[in-house]
């Protein structure tokens, strides 16, 4: 990723959004379109930001701040109703959409960090189920380090996401990067993927690689009997403490690739490991033990990090884009539109994590905030008035 521009102090700018919509292809009929695409685009990104959830609210929103956005926009024809702009959410060429972010993502993070943490997970919008259609199931790449949405695809009807997830590595800019990846996404093609694009993966080990998980378990059980005597491993452990919960995670890594079964389908394999994850809570204890494998060196300190990291993808993207978001709630169905506003959702939540500005709170209410005063939404989107 390269940057295209850069502000005053030599840093990437942070918005680029007139530049970047501006490749985006209009679907629309030639002569017949009353708003500009782009100023559509921007006038969405700016109700999401503060605190709008669906097509009716944006229209509301900037129906009340039109006078802001003129500022910024020419709104030749004033603000595209909520039909509008649904309509146009639905032709929007998702695929065109998401290379839009990813320019936009690359104008603010040029390049991840040697052994950046990108974990990559499914979630779906459960209020986009509709008779005869599965709810709306995207697949994103979370740069955990940054906190910054690198990417998303959709999962296509009655499919999952093993189609989906090798079509976004195709996309992302990855070297130097660490991949995690759940049990679903454990195959050898998408571990060769991941290898293509000079990044190294950690993948989750269950049932559905019954023998590769019944070869680490005995491995691990006999060195366990043994007390790990003659048995070459690398080990590491951490303890937490939080309301009333004591949590002892113990981390195992090894690099006797011959102990597994059929090692060579996977590229680059150079290490296997588990862990163990001791729960106390109000004096009942439960063990929890997960398997791993991975083309990193086999140090059990990388491995705990690359998996302790991955979980922030549901902490820090999932949960937000829940609670603070309201993706669960949206049931934008027609064609492309439940992705496309999705993508937005995501670019928003990137705008509130690369605030370097003094301002308090969560997400939540930094969305109040930007509601709010006009500085901090100018601000945000680093939009320049005209």
């Amino acid at each position: 990723m390269k940057t295209e521009k850069t502000n005053a102090d030599g840093e990437p700018s942070r918005s680029l959004l007139l530049e970047v919509f501006s490749e985006i292809p209009d679907p629309r009929v030639v002569g017949r379109a009353k708003h500009d695409l782009v100023e559509m685009l921007v006038i969405s990104v700016c109700a999401l930001l503060c605190g709008v959830d669906d097509f009716v609210g944006i229209e509301a929103w900037a129906k009340e701040r039109i006078d802001w956005l003129r500022r910024f926009l020419v709104l030749e024809n004033g603000i595209p109703s909520h039909d509008t702009l649904g309509r146009l959410f639905g032709l929007l060429d998702r695929r065109a959409l998401e290379k839009s972010f990813r320019r936009w993502v690359g104008g603010v993070l040029p390049a991840l960090a040697e052994g950046e943490v990108v974990a990559i997970d499914g979630k779906s919008s459960r209020r986009s189920r509709s008779a005869g259609r599965s709810a709306l199931h995207l697949v994103s790449a979370f740069a955990a380090q940054a906190g910054l949405v690198l990417g998303q695809e959709a999962c296509a009807e009655k499919s999952n996401e093993l189609t989906a997830i090798p079509v976004l590595l195709e996309t992302l800019m990855l070297k130097g990067a660490i991949v995690t990846i759940d049990a679903m996404g454990t195959h050898a093609n998408i571990a060769r993927a991941i290898r293509d694009k000079d990044a190294n993966y950690v993948l989750a080990v269950k049932n559905n690689q019954p023998r590769l998980a019944e070869s680490i378990q005995t491995f691990f059980d006999i060195g366990q009997a043994a007390s790990w005597q003659g048995v070459a491993h690398s080990y590491t452990e951490s303890v937490e403490k939080d309301h009333g919960r004591i949590e002892l995670r113990r981390c195992w890594a090894f690099s006797q690739l011959e102990c597994l079964s059929n090692p060579q389908q996977w590229p680059d394999l150079k290490m296997f490991g588990v862990i163990e994850v001791e729960r106390t809570l109000e004096g009942k204890t439960s063990l929890e033990r997960r398997f791993y494998l991975g083309s990193i060196a086999a140090e059990a300190e990388t491995l705990a990090h690359a998996v302790r990291a991955h979980w922030s993808i549901e902490n820090c993207l999932h949960w937000s884009l829940d609670v603070s978001l309201n993706d669960d709630q949206m049931r934008a169905r027609a064609r492309n539109a439940g992705a496309n506003l999705a993508l937005v959702r995501r670019l928003v939540l990137n705008l509130f994590r690369l605030d370097t500005s003094a301002r308090k709170g969560g997400i939540r209410t930094r969305r109040i905030l930007a509601a709010s005063s006009d500085a901090y939404r100018q601000a945000l989107l680093g939009l320049t008035e005209i």
